[in-house]
């Protein structure tokens, strides 16, 4: 048998209802060398019947597992992955037919790409709130490498199962890591901090099924809260390495929420940014509450944790009249 250019990792849990779409789109994919490494996390539903059926695909390996979690069965999956290209997929997405084939033509031009992301469209439309359409409009448009870096820490910046990466970057990294938060931002956040360059696709080739069941809407990892911790992790190892107290923008619901955590490893708010001239003189936690007309007054590494959508533009603008630079003197978390 051809040895495969790129091995797909998919783990599945009682993923019955949608496995065969799943499956079939991965099957219809126009290039033709892959792997598909599919490990059943210990499905009590018609799963394995599937799976079973579809692995007389030479192309397939089914792998069987007693419920272990989700990082426990990507990295069992990954241990069984022999190309030299990965690409994540999950048991109830579609592919479009060019992804595989897409990406990989992405990284033949560009040999420095560690990572290319596929953009994406939620499905199905019937069903999608405002905030989520405004996720996929944000992620869509981080187009270069440039843009999402700048974005890093604003929100997970890749779509799990749309992504391809080098096998040898994900070796090099770590792999994945069991840290209490979402398994997939953490290793982002762990390539950016090595170097590593991404990319995205023009088109969308990933269809995201949203649905209640959905881990992002389901496991604890991927809650608000244990993002932060993910933010603050990784930002204590870079932006924040030795700092005691940082500038907070934005005095609201988040940024309270941030200075909790924050408090929790011993970094303390050193003041307040905020437009609303009700909070302006205010104390929060011992630090006074600042206008964007006083900004220049002020010194130190920022934050901004202003949670209202689209206000992210207008902050990046007057910290940058008031000689802040993004992503040396500050940083977006949300």
């Amino acid at each position: 048998m051809t040895s495969p250019l790129v091995s797909i990792l998919m783990p599945v849990r009682n993923e019955e209802r949608f496995l065969k779409s799943a499956l079939a789109s991965i099957r219809s994919q126009s290039f033709k060398q892959w792997e598909l490494v599919v490990v059943d996390d210990g499905s009590v539903d018609g799963t394995s019947g599937i799976l079973e059926s579809f692995a007389a695909d030479p192309r397939v390996k089914l792998l069987k597992n007693r419920q272990s979690g989700l990082v426990a069965a990507l990295n069992y999956g990954l241990s069984e992955c022999r190309a030299p290209f990965l690409a994540r997929m999950d048991g109830d997405d579609v592919m479009h037919p060019e992804r595989l084939a897409t990406q990989l033509g992405i990284f033949s031009a560009n040999p420095d790409v560690g990572l290319v992301a596929s953009s994406f469209r939620h499905f199905p439309r019937v069903s999608i709130k405002v905030g989520m359409l405004a996720y996929e409009e944000w992620q869509n448009s981080l187009v270069s490498h440039e843009r999402i870096l700048a974005d890093l820490f604003v929100e997970s910046p890749f779509v799990h199962p749309g992504v391809m990466f080098r096998r040898e970057i994900l070796s090099a990294t770590g792999g994945y890591r069991d840290m209490g938060w979402a398994e997939d931002y953490d290793l982002w956040l762990r390539m950016a901090a090595a170097g590593v360059r991404f990319a995205r696709t023009e088109k969308p080739l990933l269809f995201w099924r949203d649905r209640p069941q959905r881990a992002t809407r389901t496991m604890k990892e991927y809650s608000s809260e244990a993002f932060r911790r993910c933010k603050i992790h990784h930002l204590q190892n870079g932006f924040l390495n030795g700092a005691s107290e940082v500038i907070l923008a934005g005095a609201g619901k988040e940024g309270r929420a941030w200075q909790r955590v924050l408090a929790e490893v011993g970094i303390k708010v050193s003041s307040w940014v905020d437009v609303d001239p009700k909070k302006r003189g205010m104390i929060l936690h011992g630090a006074k509450v600042v206008g964007a007309e006083d900004f220049a007054s002020i010194s130190g590494r920022m934050l901004v944790t202003v949670g209202t959508r689209g206000a992210r533009a207008g902050i990046r603008e007057w910290a940058a009249k008031a000689g802040f630079k993004d992503g040396s003197d500050f940083i977006c978390v949300t």
